[in-house]
């Protein structure tokens, strides 16, 4: 993750944990089902379909579907704007929990968490690299994996701290669930309303990054990291 520099990192660890954030409210509101991690949801879809729970099959199934037509419409944001303009994805998503966060307002938690998935699939394609995904943010199995052979290298004598990204990310995920569920427990699905102004914040404060990027290019200056 060192080619992204420290702001960078700095985003991606904010946006897992809001990721966390997000799922634990999605998982409490829809009774166990995730809205960012799919793996858990693919496992609900094979013990449903092996027990003839059919209505959790379908649930899970649809969330899995979702969730991947999130990623497809972050992705085409990306393409349309630039990879490099990651501000633009962040509006894309805010936008989307701004819809969950009004529908679970009006009393439709359950149709809000609809926009919730496809907000979690969009925030995958903030770090796109030419059409795939540079940093998984909402889902950490591959991030735990990475961590392990950056372990495994500073034990045979490679760089000693590269896999300290990872852990950051892992730990962003975990307490942000904590946050999200401890919030929901206090205010319920209204909880989404304080994702919402992280990912506002967020968009704004990437967007003047690459505006002042971009000015700091065009005068022929080092953007920062």
């Amino acid at each position: 993750m060192k080619e992204y520099g420290h702001r960078g990192v700095l985003l991606a660890t904010t946006l897992s944990a809001l990721a966390g954030f997000v799922d634990a409210v999605g998982f409490l509101t829809l009774g166990g089902f995730f809205v960012s991690f799919m793996s858990g949801n693919s496992t609900r879809l094979g013990v449903g379909l092996a027990t003839g729970r059919w209505a959790e099959a379908t649930t899970a199934a649809g969330l899995i579907c979702l969730f991947v037509v999130g990623v497809v419409i972050g992705g085409t944001v990306a393409r349309r704007v630039g990879e490099g303009r990651r501000s633009a994805v962040l509006v894309a998503e805010a936008l989307l929990l701004f819809v969950a966060a009004t529908l679970g307002t009006l009393g439709h938690p359950g149709r809000g968490m609809i926009a919730a998935v496809l907000a979690m699939g969009v925030e995958n394609a903030v770090f796109q690299k030419q059409g795939d995904v540079g940093v998984g943010l909402t889902y950490m199995t591959g991030t735990l994996v990475r961590m392990g052979q950056r372990i495994t290298t500073a034990l045979h004598g490679g760089p000693r701290w590269d896999w300290l990204p990872f852990l950051a990310l892992w730990l962003a995920l975990s307490g942000g669930g904590a946050l999200g569920a401890l919030s929901y427990l206090r205010i319920g699905v209204l909880a989404l309303w304080l994702a919402l102004a992280v990912v506002i914040a967020l968009a704004a404060g990437t967007w003047l990054a690459e505006r002042t990027g971009k000015a700091a290019g065009e005068r022929g200056e080092p953007s920062a990291g």
